[in-house]
Protein backbone atom coordinates (compact mmCIF):
# COMPACT_ATOMS: atom_id res chain seq x y z
CA UNK A 1 0.00 0.00 0.00
CA UNK A 2 1.50 3.35 -1.03
CA UNK A 3 1.95 6.14 1.52
CA UNK A 4 -0.71 8.34 -0.06
CA UNK A 5 -3.12 5.40 -0.12
CA UNK A 6 -2.42 4.68 3.56
CA UNK A 7 -3.14 8.32 4.35
CA UNK A 8 -6.39 8.23 2.39
CA UNK A 9 -7.57 5.12 4.20
CA UNK A 10 -6.75 6.63 7.59
CA UNK A 11 -8.47 9.92 6.78
CA UNK A 12 -11.56 8.03 5.66
CA UNK A 13 -11.90 6.42 9.09
CA UNK A 14 -10.57 9.32 11.17
CA UNK A 15 -14.02 10.70 12.17
CA UNK A 16 -15.00 7.33 13.64
CA UNK A 17 -11.69 7.02 15.46
CA UNK A 18 -12.10 10.50 16.96
CA UNK A 19 -15.67 9.63 17.92
CA UNK A 20 -14.57 6.52 19.79
CA UNK A 21 -11.63 8.26 21.48
CA UNK A 22 -13.63 11.32 22.58
CA UNK A 23 -16.42 9.21 24.10
CA UNK A 24 -13.77 7.20 25.91
CA UNK A 25 -11.84 10.19 27.23
CA UNK A 26 -14.17 13.20 27.33
CA UNK A 27 -11.45 15.54 26.08
CA UNK A 28 -10.87 16.51 22.48
CA UNK A 29 -7.15 17.08 23.09
CA UNK A 30 -6.69 13.59 24.56
CA UNK A 31 -8.74 12.10 21.71
CA UNK A 32 -6.56 13.85 19.13
CA UNK A 33 -3.42 12.51 20.83
CA UNK A 34 -4.79 8.98 20.75
CA UNK A 35 -5.77 9.22 17.08
CA UNK A 36 -2.34 10.63 16.22
CA UNK A 37 -0.73 7.65 17.95
CA UNK A 38 -3.08 5.36 16.01
CA UNK A 39 -1.83 6.99 12.80
CA UNK A 40 1.77 6.27 13.78
CA UNK A 41 0.88 2.63 14.42
CA UNK A 42 -0.97 2.46 11.09
CA UNK A 43 1.78 4.10 9.08
CA UNK A 44 4.40 1.68 10.40
CA UNK A 45 2.24 -1.46 10.22
CA UNK A 46 2.52 -4.18 7.59
CA UNK A 47 -0.70 -3.08 5.91
CA UNK A 48 -0.58 -5.93 3.40
CA UNK A 49 -1.60 -8.16 6.33
CA UNK A 50 -4.57 -5.95 7.27
CA UNK A 51 -7.74 -7.27 5.68
CA UNK A 52 -10.13 -4.76 7.26
CA UNK A 53 -8.50 -1.35 7.87
CA UNK A 54 -11.47 0.07 9.79
CA UNK A 55 -11.54 -2.85 12.23
CA UNK A 56 -7.77 -2.63 12.68
CA UNK A 57 -7.85 1.13 13.31
CA UNK A 58 -10.77 0.97 15.74
CA UNK A 59 -8.99 -1.80 17.64
CA UNK A 60 -5.77 0.20 17.92
CA UNK A 61 -7.60 3.39 18.87
CA UNK A 62 -9.72 1.68 21.52
CA UNK A 63 -6.74 0.05 23.18
CA UNK A 64 -4.80 3.31 23.17
CA UNK A 65 -7.81 5.12 24.62
CA UNK A 66 -8.11 2.55 27.42
CA UNK A 67 -4.44 3.08 28.30
CA UNK A 68 -4.84 6.87 28.21
CA UNK A 69 -8.00 6.73 30.34
CA UNK A 70 -6.18 4.78 33.02
CA UNK A 71 -3.53 7.49 33.08
CA UNK A 72 -5.90 10.47 33.23
CA UNK A 73 -8.24 9.00 35.86
CA UNK A 74 -5.63 9.63 38.53
CA UNK A 75 -5.36 13.28 37.45
CA UNK A 76 -9.12 13.71 37.57
CA UNK A 77 -9.23 12.52 41.17
CA UNK A 78 -7.18 15.63 42.03
CA UNK A 79 -9.24 17.95 39.81
CA UNK A 80 -10.33 21.20 41.45
CA UNK A 81 -14.13 21.35 41.61
CA UNK A 82 -16.59 19.38 39.42
CA UNK A 83 -15.24 17.85 36.21
CA UNK A 84 -17.12 18.16 32.94
CA UNK A 85 -16.14 16.93 29.47
CA UNK A 86 -14.46 19.28 27.03
CA UNK A 87 -17.11 20.87 24.77
CA UNK A 88 -17.16 19.33 21.31
CA UNK A 89 -18.68 20.73 18.13
CA UNK A 90 -20.91 17.93 16.82
CA UNK A 91 -20.93 17.51 13.09
CA UNK A 92 -21.11 13.78 12.49
CA UNK A 93 -20.38 14.01 8.77
CA UNK A 94 -20.12 10.54 7.25
CA UNK A 95 -20.02 8.72 10.60
CA UNK A 96 -23.82 8.28 10.62
CA UNK A 97 -25.92 7.18 7.69
CA UNK A 98 -29.39 8.14 8.89
CA UNK A 99 -31.34 10.27 11.34
CA UNK A 100 -31.79 7.50 13.92
CA UNK A 101 -28.09 6.70 13.95
CA UNK A 102 -27.22 10.39 14.28
CA UNK A 103 -29.58 10.67 17.25
CA UNK A 104 -27.79 7.79 19.00
CA UNK A 105 -24.40 9.37 18.33
CA UNK A 106 -25.64 12.74 19.60
CA UNK A 107 -27.04 11.32 22.83
CA UNK A 108 -23.86 9.34 23.52
CA UNK A 109 -21.82 12.55 23.47
CA UNK A 110 -24.04 14.74 25.71
CA UNK A 111 -22.44 16.21 28.81
CA UNK A 112 -24.88 14.30 31.03
CA UNK A 113 -24.04 10.89 29.53
CA UNK A 114 -20.29 11.53 29.43
CA UNK A 115 -20.34 12.44 33.12
CA UNK A 116 -22.07 9.12 33.86
CA UNK A 117 -19.49 7.26 31.75
CA UNK A 118 -16.76 8.67 33.98
CA UNK A 119 -17.91 6.27 36.70
CA UNK A 120 -17.33 3.16 34.54
CA UNK A 121 -14.10 1.21 34.46
CA UNK A 122 -12.02 1.70 31.28
CA UNK A 123 -13.06 -1.71 29.92
CA UNK A 124 -16.74 -1.13 30.73
CA UNK A 125 -16.59 2.26 29.06
CA UNK A 126 -14.96 0.82 25.94
CA UNK A 127 -17.61 -1.89 25.64
CA UNK A 128 -20.44 0.58 26.23
CA UNK A 129 -19.13 3.07 23.65
CA UNK A 130 -18.51 0.44 20.97
CA UNK A 131 -21.81 -1.34 21.57
CA UNK A 132 -24.27 1.44 22.41
CA UNK A 133 -22.89 4.34 20.36
CA UNK A 134 -21.43 2.54 17.34
CA UNK A 135 -23.43 -0.69 17.31
CA UNK A 136 -20.50 -3.13 17.17
CA UNK A 137 -21.45 -6.82 17.59
CA UNK A 138 -20.21 -8.51 20.75
CA UNK A 139 -17.91 -10.78 18.75
CA UNK A 140 -16.11 -7.80 17.20
CA UNK A 141 -15.81 -6.04 20.56
CA UNK A 142 -14.34 -9.23 22.00
CA UNK A 143 -11.73 -9.27 19.22
CA UNK A 144 -10.93 -5.58 19.76
CA UNK A 145 -10.40 -6.07 23.51
CA UNK A 146 -8.92 -9.57 23.25
CA UNK A 147 -11.51 -10.89 25.66
CA UNK A 148 -13.96 -13.76 25.41
CA UNK A 149 -17.39 -12.92 24.05
CA UNK A 150 -19.08 -14.07 27.27
CA UNK A 151 -16.88 -11.73 29.30
CA UNK A 152 -17.69 -8.85 26.95
CA UNK A 153 -21.42 -9.52 27.32
CA UNK A 154 -21.01 -9.37 31.10
CA UNK A 155 -19.13 -6.08 30.85
CA UNK A 156 -21.81 -4.69 28.54
CA UNK A 157 -24.63 -5.71 30.86
CA UNK A 158 -22.90 -4.24 33.91
CA UNK A 159 -22.14 -0.98 32.09
CA UNK A 160 -25.66 -0.67 30.69
CA UNK A 161 -27.27 -1.20 34.11
CA UNK A 162 -24.91 1.33 35.66
CA UNK A 163 -25.67 3.94 33.02
CA UNK A 164 -29.44 3.35 33.11
CA UNK A 165 -29.48 3.73 36.89
CA UNK A 166 -27.70 7.08 36.66
CA UNK A 167 -28.84 8.34 33.25
CA UNK A 168 -30.43 11.77 33.72
CA UNK A 169 -33.79 12.28 32.04
CA UNK A 170 -33.80 15.17 29.57
CA UNK A 171 -35.49 16.32 26.38
CA UNK A 172 -33.48 16.51 23.17
CA UNK A 173 -35.61 19.02 21.25
CA UNK A 174 -33.07 21.62 20.00
CA UNK A 175 -35.77 24.25 19.43
CA UNK A 176 -37.00 23.93 23.03
CA UNK A 177 -33.44 23.95 24.34
CA UNK A 178 -32.59 27.13 22.42
CA UNK A 179 -35.83 28.87 23.36
CA UNK A 180 -35.27 28.25 27.07
CA UNK A 181 -31.64 29.31 26.79
CA UNK A 182 -32.62 32.58 25.09
CA UNK A 183 -35.31 33.29 27.69
CA UNK A 184 -32.87 32.39 30.43
CA UNK A 185 -30.28 34.80 29.02
CA UNK A 186 -32.87 37.58 28.72
CA UNK A 187 -34.06 37.11 32.31
CA UNK A 188 -30.50 37.14 33.67
CA UNK A 189 -29.57 40.21 31.63
CA UNK A 190 -32.76 41.95 32.79
CA UNK A 191 -32.07 41.19 36.47
CA UNK A 192 -35.43 39.38 36.53
CA UNK A 193 -35.26 36.83 39.34
CA UNK A 194 -38.91 35.78 39.07
CA UNK A 195 -38.60 35.36 35.31
CA UNK A 196 -35.51 33.26 35.85
CA UNK A 197 -37.15 31.11 38.53
CA UNK A 198 -40.10 30.44 36.22
CA UNK A 199 -37.70 28.67 33.83
CA UNK A 200 -36.00 26.50 36.43
CA UNK A 201 -37.13 23.17 37.84
CA UNK A 202 -37.44 23.24 41.63
CA UNK A 203 -34.60 20.73 41.99
CA UNK A 204 -32.38 22.26 39.29
CA UNK A 205 -28.62 21.71 39.59
CA UNK A 206 -25.81 23.95 38.40
CA UNK A 207 -22.49 22.28 37.62
CA UNK A 208 -19.53 24.56 37.00
CA UNK A 209 -16.15 23.43 35.69
CA UNK A 210 -13.20 25.78 36.06
CA UNK A 211 -10.43 23.39 37.10
CA UNK A 212 -9.45 26.12 39.55
CA UNK A 213 -8.33 28.31 36.64
CA UNK A 214 -11.34 30.65 36.37
CA UNK A 215 -14.26 31.80 38.49
CA UNK A 216 -16.89 29.09 38.86
CA UNK A 217 -18.53 27.36 41.84
CA UNK A 218 -16.37 24.62 43.33
CA UNK A 219 -19.45 22.67 44.41
CA UNK A 220 -22.68 21.78 42.65
CA UNK A 221 -25.42 24.32 43.43
CA UNK A 222 -28.93 22.94 43.93
CA UNK A 223 -32.50 24.32 44.07
CA UNK A 224 -34.05 26.96 41.86
CA UNK A 225 -33.63 29.81 44.35
CA UNK A 226 -29.90 29.23 44.90
CA UNK A 227 -29.17 28.65 41.20
CA UNK A 228 -31.21 31.69 40.15
CA UNK A 229 -29.57 34.01 42.65
CA UNK A 230 -26.10 32.76 41.74
CA UNK A 231 -26.66 33.35 38.04
CA UNK A 232 -28.11 36.81 38.62
CA UNK A 233 -24.95 37.61 40.57
CA UNK A 234 -22.85 36.43 37.62
CA UNK A 235 -24.90 38.55 35.22
CA UNK A 236 -24.56 41.63 37.43
CA UNK A 237 -20.79 41.21 37.59
CA UNK A 238 -20.68 41.02 33.80
CA UNK A 239 -18.02 39.83 31.39
CA UNK A 240 -15.79 42.39 29.63
CA UNK A 241 -16.63 42.88 25.93
CA UNK A 242 -19.05 39.96 26.07
CA UNK A 243 -20.48 38.39 22.93
CA UNK A 244 -22.96 35.51 22.87
CA UNK A 245 -23.00 32.94 20.07
CA UNK A 246 -25.17 29.84 19.78
CA UNK A 247 -23.32 26.68 18.78
CA UNK A 248 -24.18 23.01 18.46
CA UNK A 249 -22.00 21.36 21.06
CA UNK A 250 -22.21 17.81 22.40
CA UNK A 251 -25.33 17.07 20.44
CA UNK A 252 -27.31 20.05 21.70
CA UNK A 253 -27.68 23.81 21.62
CA UNK A 254 -25.09 25.66 23.70
CA UNK A 255 -24.26 29.29 24.34
CA UNK A 256 -20.63 30.23 23.74
CA UNK A 257 -19.62 33.35 25.65
CA UNK A 258 -16.76 35.31 24.11
CA UNK A 259 -14.76 37.98 25.92
CA UNK A 260 -12.63 40.17 23.70
CA UNK A 261 -13.11 37.65 20.91
CA UNK A 262 -11.81 34.72 23.00
CA UNK A 263 -13.87 31.84 24.39
CA UNK A 264 -14.64 32.61 28.03
CA UNK A 265 -17.38 30.11 28.88
CA UNK A 266 -19.78 27.54 27.50
CA UNK A 267 -23.29 27.48 28.89
CA UNK A 268 -25.65 24.57 28.22
CA UNK A 269 -28.87 23.33 29.81
CA UNK A 270 -30.77 20.06 30.07
CA UNK A 271 -34.53 20.41 29.81
CA UNK A 272 -37.18 18.22 31.47
CA UNK A 273 -40.93 18.84 31.17
CA UNK A 274 -40.36 22.30 29.73
CA UNK A 275 -38.07 23.53 32.52
CA UNK A 276 -34.33 23.71 32.98
CA UNK A 277 -33.19 20.72 35.03
CA UNK A 278 -29.41 21.11 34.84
CA UNK A 279 -27.18 24.06 34.04
CA UNK A 280 -23.64 23.35 32.84
CA UNK A 281 -21.01 26.10 32.84
CA UNK A 282 -17.53 25.30 31.53
CA UNK A 283 -14.88 27.95 32.14
CA UNK A 284 -11.66 25.97 32.34
CA UNK A 285 -9.57 27.70 29.63
CA UNK A 286 -7.84 24.41 28.84
CA UNK A 287 -11.19 23.08 27.58
CA UNK A 288 -12.18 26.10 25.50
CA UNK A 289 -9.25 26.48 23.11
CA UNK A 290 -10.86 24.53 20.29
CA UNK A 291 -13.83 26.93 20.37
CA UNK A 292 -11.78 30.10 19.97
CA UNK A 293 -11.90 30.18 16.17
CA UNK A 294 -14.27 32.63 14.43
CA UNK A 295 -17.81 31.25 14.38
Amino acid sequence: MRTDSATDVFQEHRPVLLGVAYRMLGRAADAEDVVQEAWLRWSSADRQQVREPRAYLVRVTTRLAIDRLRQVQARREAYVGPWLPEPLATDFGDTAADTAERAVLAESVTLAILVVLESLSPLERAVFVLREAFGYPYAEIAAILERGEAAVRQLAGRARRHVEERRPRFEVDPARQRDLTERFLAAAAGDDLQGLLSLLAEDVRLVGDSGGKAKAPLRIIETADKVGRFLLGVARAGIPSAEFVFRELNGGVALLVLSGGKADAVFQVDVVDGRIQTVYIIRNPDKLGSLAEPV
